[in-house]
C-alpha cells in the first residue's frame, strides 16, 4: 500500500503551532482544522429538521458574515400575536474552528429552537488565524445590528424585540459577552432591541494569573492550562497576551452592561470552570451591591468536561443543561428581594427560613448568608457563596411577589450515569 499524498506532505512539513484537538498550523502557512463536523444544508421545510425550518442569509457581502435562522414552525403558528423569544447564538471552537452550518451546531441550534421555543439566529463569523481577533467581535456586532433591523421576514413576523438573548458556548460565550458590552455603549443605544439576558456555556475567559484549580492538569481534561495559555496570542496574531482585559473583564465593564439577567454554565472537569464561576460571581456581587434587580444564575454539570452537551446531546446532564437554559429564557424577570418574605411564600431551597433565623434578631443592615444550591439527584448543599448588604432594617419593606428569588442562583446538575 502507498501512503497518501497528504500523509507524505504532513510528514515532511513541520508543525508551527499545535493546538490539538482543534487545529495545527504548519510552517508553510497551511492550516489544518482537526475538529470539524460536516456541513448541513438549510431547508425551509420543517419536516426535514424536527419541525424547525431553517434558512441562510448573508449579512455583510464584504466580509462574508452570514447566519442561519431556525424557526420552530409549530410554535410560531401557535404563538399567534405573542411573538417568540429571539436568541442570537454564537458558536464555539476556540475562535478558529467549526461553523454555524456544521452538523454539530445545526443540531444544537435546532434543539434550542424547538425546546424554548425560540427563533434562533446562529452567526457564521470569520475564523482565526486567517482573520485574527477582533474580526469575530466585529462580525457578531454586524449580526446583532442586522437582527435589530428586523429586515428579514421571519424576524419581522415572529420575533419579539423585547425578549432578545445573546448566547454562545466556549469562544462564542466570550464573543457574546463582548457583543453585549458593545450594545451597552454609545454605538449600541440605537439598536432598537432590548437584550433581556445573556447565556454563556463553558465560556472562554482567562488571565495571566492562574487560579488554583488550573495549576494541575489530570491528563484527561479537554483543555490543559498550558494549551489555553497559547490560544489568545495565537488568535490575536501575537498582538495580545493573557493579561488582555478581553479575557478578564474589568469591573467597570461589567457594571456597564445593560442586560440584567446572566446565566453561566460550567462543567466540573473543565479547565475554564473556575474563570466562569468567577465571572458569574462578579455579576452577582454587582447586582447585590447596587440593588439593580439583576439576576445571575450559575449552572454546573457534575462529572462533565468542556462542550460535553454538543457531542452527547442525549445524555441526562445534556438534557438538564438544556432545560436550565429553557427555563432561563422563558421565566419573566424577577424583582430583587428587599427584605425577608412574609408568609405565605414558597421556600423551595430553604433560603428563606435560613435567612429568617439569621436576621430575625438583627438590628443592622447587613445579613450575610449562604444560599442553597439546587442539586439534582442529591441532597441540598450549602456553598457559602452569598454575602452582601442587601437586607434593610425594616423587614416589612418587602412588597414583591411571594415567589421572588435571590439575585444569585446556583444549580448543580448531578451526573446520574
Amino acid at each position: 500500500m502507498h501512503a497518501s499524498k497528504n500523509f507524505v506532505e504532513d510528514a515532511v512539513a513541520e508543525v508551527d503551532f499545535d493546538f490539538s484537538p482543534f487545529l495545527k498550523r504548519y510552517k508553510d502557512g497551511r492550516i489544518e482544522r482537526l475538529l470539524r463536523s460536516p456541513l448541513v444544508a438549510a431547508s425551509e421545510n420543517p419536516r426535514a429538521n424536527r419541525g424547525v425550518a431553517t434558512r441562510d442569509v448573508v449579512i455583510d457581502h464584504s466580509t462574508g458574515v452570514s447566519a442561519r435562522l431556525f424557526l420552530p414552525s409549530r410554535a410560531a403558528m401557535a404563538a399567534g400575536s405573542r411573538r417568540l423569544p429571539l436568541m442570537v447564538y454564537i458558536h464555539g471552537g476556540s475562535f478558529c474552528t467549526e461553523s454555524a452550518f456544521c452538523r454539530t451546531y445545526h443540531g444544537y441550534a435546532t434543539s434550542l429552537a424547538t425546546s424554548a421555543p425560540a427563533l434562533v439566529v446562529s452567526v457564521e463569523y470569520r475564523l482565526a488565524p486567517e482573520h485574527p481577533i477582533p474580526a469575530a467581535y466585529d462580525d457578531a456586532w454586524s449580526a446583532l445590528k442586522w437582527v435589530a433591523s428586523f429586515a428579514d421576514p421571519w424576524l419581522a413576523d415572529y420575533a419579539d424585540p423585547a425578549r432578545t438573548f445573546l448566547a454562545g458556548d466556549s469562544a462564542g460565550g466570550n464573543i457574546a459577552y463582548h457583543t453585549a458590552v458593545r450594545a451597552s455603549q454609545d454605538d449600541g443605544l440605537e439598536l432598537g432591541v432590548d437584550i433581556e439576558g445573556m447565556v454563556m456555556v463553558h465560556p472562554y475567559f482567562w488571565g495571566a494569573e492562574r487560579l488554583p484549580s488550573k495549576e494541575v492538569w489530570d491528563g484527561a481534561a479537554v483543555f490543559p492550562a498550558y494549551g489555553v495559555d497559547w490560544l489568545w496570542p495565537f488568535v490575536t496574531a501575537g498582538q495580545a497576551s493573557n493579561d488582555d482585559p478581553r479575557l478578564n473583564p474589568p469591573d467597570e465593564e461589567i457594571v456597564s452592561l445593560m442586560c440584567q439577567r446572566v446565566l453561566v454554565a460550567v462543567a466540573e472537569k473543565d479547565t475554564l470552570r473556575e474563570r466562569g464561576c468567577h465571572l458569574l460571581n462578579r455579576f452577582r456581587d454587582y447586582y447585590v451591591r447596587t440593588g439593580t434587580g439583576g439576576e445571575a444564575t450559575l449552572v454546573e454539570s457534575e462529572g462533565e468536561d468542556h462542550g460535553f452537551h454538543l457531542y452527547s446531546p442525549l445524555r441526562a446532564t445534556s438534557r438538564r443543561l438544556m432545560e436550565s437554559i429553557v427555563r432561563f429564557i422563558n421565566q419573566p424577570p424577577k424583582p430583587m428581594i428587599l427584605g425577608v418574605p412574609r408568609w405565605p411564600f414558597m421556600d423551595v431551597f430553604d433560603y428563606g427560613m435560613n435567612m429568617k433565623r439569621r436576621c430575625s434578631d438583627s438590628t443592622t443592615t447587613t445579613c450575610s448568608m449562604a444560599y442553597a444550591t439546587s442539586k439534582i439527584g442529591g441532597p441540598k448543599k450549602n456553598y457559602g457563596l452569598f454575602s452582601g448588604t442587601v437586607w434593610p432594617t425594616n423587614k416589612q419593606a418587602y412588597k414583591g411577589p411571594a415567589t421572588a428569588a435571590f439575585p444569585g442562583t446556583r444549580h448543580l446538575i448531578k451526573n446520574m450515569w
